[in-house]
This record gives structure tokens, sequence and C-alpha cells, in this order.
């Protein structure tokens, strides 16, 4: 985030300040700025501490490798390695992304983060923001990982603002996937620091079911939209879907009584659309076992038809065969990443079948045996 954009302290409320190139103050705390990435989480002291002190010396790269050690409380895959960051740190502007996550020890979740360009979730939700385009000029994007979804929305001329928690998804995000935006490294349970902004578009993608204190946070993120502003929340764990949840989960009242007043989707319901170039029916709250998660936007307006916008590469763009499938599609041609990616996309993965097997006409690109990656991926 620009050193001038309005930031609130997240432990005070007071405004934060440039008291340096590389900090930001308030009366009785300061905080690191690396990268351009202002890092505010609470109860890190120890962290910021050391930062600000490689930063002060004149060690920007030193304190990259510091903030790159951290993770979210949840992390349970190894820890870094200090020589393996800092062999990322020196190499960084050669490195792909997929060598820049190896580095970081991602694990599973570098399978989630590369593949996600072609996994049926990440689409789904391609086809909400779509469905319920306003033109937007400003967009922010709560635990917004490596920036998938801010990529299309720069692409589209959108001014974004992204939000993490782990400070290495969002270094991996303004250098490897979407360097137009801005972002802010902070825990959505604590006071936000955008709390000053608003914004056209406000989401939260494949990540709100795992967020603590949810009531909270979703009138947080309505809060953060501008006046005639769109909520979009994807991938909501149906806690009765008949083959089990893949993580946290709520039954459909709990989601209901929290996004009372959305037009709600079956996430089937979107990936069809951006398919067959339809527009999906929301199917309002009610039981079915069949759903496996739903997708919401506030308000409830009308969908409209998936014929392009960010559901879709620009023209443009540079377009590379899906990594994951052969010279031929249909399953038996497919590298799936790991077992536990398969079992988790493979039934939404409709590139992976034969054309014989699809209901649509099998556009290249809608199907993504076509897709639009990052240049260093």
């Amino acid at each position: 985030m620009s050193m001038a954009a309005a930031l609130r302290s997240p432990i005070t409320g007071r405004p934060l300040v440039a008291d340096t190139p590389h900090s930001l103050a308030a009366p009785g705390e300061r905080w690191p700025v690396v990268d351009g990435i202002p890092y505010l989480r609470i109860e890190s002291e120890g962290l910021v501490a050391v930062a600000l002190d490689h930063l002060d010396a004149g060690c920007p790269d030193d304190a990259l490798v510091a903030l790159l050690t951290d993770q979210d409380a949840w992390w349970t895959g190894p820890a870094t390695d200090l020589s393996e960051l800092k062999r990322l740190v020196r190499e960084r502007d050669t490195l792909s992304l997929r060598d820049a996550m190896a580095l970081l020890r991602m694990g599973p979740v570098a399978d989630y983060f590369a593949y996600r360009w072609v996994d049926p979730t990440y689409l789904a939700g391609l086809a909400l923001i779509e469905a319920h385009w306003t033109t937007p000029v400003t967009a922010f994007e709560l635990a917004c990982g490596i920036g998938h979804y801010l990529r299309d929305l720069s692409r589209a001329g959108v001014a974004c603002v992204g939000g993490d928690v782990v400070f290495a998804k969002c270094w991996l995000a303004k250098h490897w996937v979407a360097p137009a935006a801005d972002y802010v490294v902070f825990d959505a349970s604590a006071p936000w620091p955008i709390v000053d902004r608003r914004f056209d578009l406000v989401l939260c993608n494949d990540a709100f079911y795992f967020l603590p204190d949810q009531p909270t946070i979703a009138q947080r993120l309505r809060a953060a939209l501008a006046p005639d502003g769109v909520l979009a929340v994807s991938h909501l764990h149906n806690a009765d879907y008949h083959g089990g949840s893949k993580g946290p989960a709520r039954g459909w009242t709990e989601w209901a009584a929290l996004f009372p007043d959305a037009a709600v989707y079956d996430e089937r319901a979107l990936l069809g659309a951006l398919l067959d170039a339809g527009g999906p029916q929301a199917q309002g709250w009610r039981a079915d076992p069949n759903v496996e998660a739903w997708s919401i936007v506030e308000p409830a307006t009308s969908s409209r038809a998936l014929t392009g916008g960010v559901a879709l590469p620009a023209d443009d763009a540079v377009l590379r065969p899906n990594p994951l499938i052969g010279d031929a599609p249909g399953e038996q041609h497919v590298a799936w990443p790991s077992e536990r990616w398969r079992d988790e996309y493979a039934p939404g993965c409709f590139w992976a079948k034969r054309d014989d097997e699809l209901t649509f006409l099998a556009d290249p690109v809608r199907l993504r045996r076509l897709v639009d990656l990052p240049e260093r991926w």
C-alpha cells in the first residue's frame, strides 16, 4: 500500500503516518513497511522489532527474510529455512513462482496456489464477480492469498488492495502475480487498518469459512463498502453436504443468519454459467445436501450472462496449455498435483473430461484447457 494511503493502528486506532521511508508510526508505536507492504500484525512485537532494527540499519533484505518466516496461527507445515529464504530474496528477480513457494516450504498450499487458475472453486469465484459486475473503480480483498483475483481485477482497470495475515503471501502476490495491487498485512480478528477506506467491490474468496468471529468480520466487510458497492463472498462450506465438507462448515440456517439478504448461489451453477456463457440463477438459502458450497453477493441484485469480462482472459492475454493435462483431454491424461488436490477439485475440472462427456461446447478458454498464467509461473 502506498505510504500516503490512510491506515490506522490495529491496536489503538490512531492514524499511522510515515516517519521514515520504511516505517509507519503513531504515538507510542511503530510498524515496518517492507517492499512497500505494511506489516501490522498484532501480538508480533518481537518480529516487528527485528524488522525495524534491520530497516533502520539499512538492511532491507534482512528485514524481508525476517518477515518471510511468519505464518498464520493454524499453519501445521514445516518451518522455513533461513538459508533457503536468503536464496529466495537474493534470486527473487529470476525464480519462478513455484520455485519461490518451494523455498518458502509451503507444501500442499503451494499446489493450491500454483494450480488455482484451473480449479473449479476459483473459476466459480470469478463467475460470481462477473455475474454482478458494476464496473468498480476500487476493490478490497480480505484473505487475498497470492493475489489470483487481484490480478484479474487489476487487469480490468480496478485499483485493488489486498489484505492477508501472512506477509509471504502478499509478497508473492506483489512480485509474481498482481504487482499493480497494493497490500497490507493484518489480522482479520483485530481492528482493521483500512477502516477509513471504502471500496466499490469487497471480496473474501475461499477463506471466510475458516476466519474467526465471522459475524464481526461480515460486518467489517460490509462497512468497507462504498455507497452502491458490492460484497462477494465465495465458497461457504455446507455442513450438510452428503460428500462431507472439505473444511470448517455451517448449516444453511447459520449461513442465512450471517447473510440474510444476499443472492445465494450453488457454486455448481456459477461454474456452469461460466462454461455455457449463461447467467447463473440464485437459489436462495435452503436445505440441500447436494450443495457442497455456496457463494453470495450483497445486495441481492440480478445476475448477468457471463459473456466475457473478468471471468475470461483478456483478448491480448498470452494463453498457455493447462499444465495439468497431456496431449489430449480426459482424466487419464491428467497429472494431478496430489491425491488431496484431485479429491477436492477433480469433480468440477471439466477441462479433464473428454469432449463426448460434456453437455456444452468445449471452448478451450472457458474450460481452462488454455490458461492465462503469470509470466514467471
